[in-house]
């Protein structure tokens, strides 16, 4: 397992994140972190105000091309501007990026889902340049599948495929404390079978199957996950050093 930390911001709006943007410093200091940004409630609150519906399969959104061009723009520029400024603000240096620059993330178009893709490789030598020259990368869920179409992927599917590349560890910030068996009882660890169970059997549902698929997909590249309450005091720190906090993803 490498030094490097792949965090996945979520759940909450730009506004509500300085506590955790300020662990993200304090956490982040002699570390390699890749901080990785979603901005579900911004793109939706955009596309309503465009009069472009939103609609979900699996916990994905389905992306036509006007909802494409939205999602670049508020996810690829809006949001990444002002996370990284904000960041910045309390000293660290972050630089945003898209998946699409120096063809950071490759990716493959997604079967019935729009202009929506997943993440199938990364270049790493990107983040090797970024890490040695002392930068926070900051990464919106923009990227170019293999015709070169800009599509929408989902935060946590990209977070995973750039902490499997990296060897790294995935810590997933939700607005919840964690996975939650059919008894209501927060998981403190969850393997791969019995994720796939849960799924099936509808007790992980809504945006929590991307989650926790993100999960999996990480602990297939070597890497560990975490899927956490971004919202929790100390949740970064915790999530370093804490056994029992959050749900913990391990191999079946």
């Amino acid at each position: 397992m490498s030094d490097v930390f792949v965090v996945k911001l979520g759940g909450t709006t730009l506004a509500e994140q300085g506590p955790i943007l300020e662990e993200v410093r304090d956490v982040g200091a002699g570390r390699r972190l890749v901080v990785v940004h979603g901005g579900g409630r911004r793109l939706t609150q955009w596309l309503e105000r465009l009069g472009v519906e939103s609609r979900f399969e699996g916990g994905l959104r389905v992306t036509d091309e006007a909802a494409a061009e939205v999602a670049t723009a508020v996810l690829g520029g809006v949001v990444n501007a002002e996370l990284v400024s904000d960041l910045r603000r309390r000293g660290v240096d972050a630089l945003g990026l898209t998946g699409v620059d120096g063809g950071l993330l490759d990716a493959r178009r997604v079967e019935g889902l729009g202009r929506v893709a997943s993440v199938v490789g990364v270049r790493r030598s990107v983040f090797d340049a970024l890490f040695t020259a002392g930068l926070v990368p900051v990464v919106a869920p923009v990227v170019a599948d293999e015709e070169g179409t800009i599509c929408n992927v989902n935060a946590d599917d990209a977070a995973a495929g750039i902490a499997a590349s990296l060897g790294a560890r995935l810590v997933l910030l939700t607005d919840v404390d964690g996975v939650r068996d059919g008894d209501g009882r927060k998981l403190d660890v969850l393997t791969a079978g019995a994720a796939e169970r849960l799924i099936a059997g509808g007790i992980i549902g809504g945006g929590m199957v991307p989650k926790v698929r993100a999960g999996l997909a990480a602990l297939r590249g070597g890497s560990d996950a975490l899927i956490v309450d971004g919202a929790a005091p100390h949740a970064l720190a915790r999530a370093v050093a804490d056994p029992a906090f959050g749900t913990r993803l391990v191999p079946s």
